[in-house]
């Protein structure tokens, strides 16, 4: 059985502390589940914290539903309004520059009893962490009127 690192050379690291110190490094200290804007402003807090996030952006549909928005005006710093896919790409572009890791990829399972949460993707790679943030966004509640989605832009909104 090999140790990890530098373990197998220091006679006073037993194979059992050695595994525990690889599984810790291993271990996230923060995974941010959503790619909208709160996945990505939990992920600008967490890596300027030192916290070295790990957000999973879905594999099909990232940037959450600023992805489908044309004009956003009311969003501060954009006087003359911004595209929701490019204040999208801001967002993640400073998440990003502060050391966050971003995967495209689907969340299959979690595991979030005790101290250690455990985050399963569509590849079948799993992720340890110390915290976990859900951050996939909300569904519009709509009236449930018969025509209610061909009206949808015109005269009839969700917010």
């Amino acid at each position: 059985m090999t140790l990890p690192g530098n373990a197998a050379r220091l006679p006073w690291v037993s194979r059992s502390d050695a595994f525990s110190r690889e599984k810790e490094e291993d271990m996230r200290k923060v995974i941010i589940i959503g790619s909208g804007p709160a996945g990505f402003t939990a992920a600008v807090y967490a890596a300027r914290a030192n916290l070295e996030p790990l957000l999973i952006a879905s594999s099909v549909e990232v940037g959450g539903d600023l992805m489908n928005t044309t004009e956003v005006e009311n969003y501060p710093g954009f006087p003359d309004g911004i595209q929701g896919p490019d204040l999208m790409s801001k967002f993640q572009a400073q998440a990003e520059k502060f050391g966050t890791e971003v995967v495209y990829d689907d969340v299959t399972s979690l595991s979030l009893d005790g101290p250690v949460k455990k985050v399963v993707l569509g590849s079948g790679a799993e992720h340890e962490a110390h915290t976990v943030i859900y951050a996939t966004g909300s569904a519009y509640r709509k009236l449930g009127l018969p025509e209610e989605e061909g009206l949808s832009g015109h005269g009839l909104s969700w917010c």
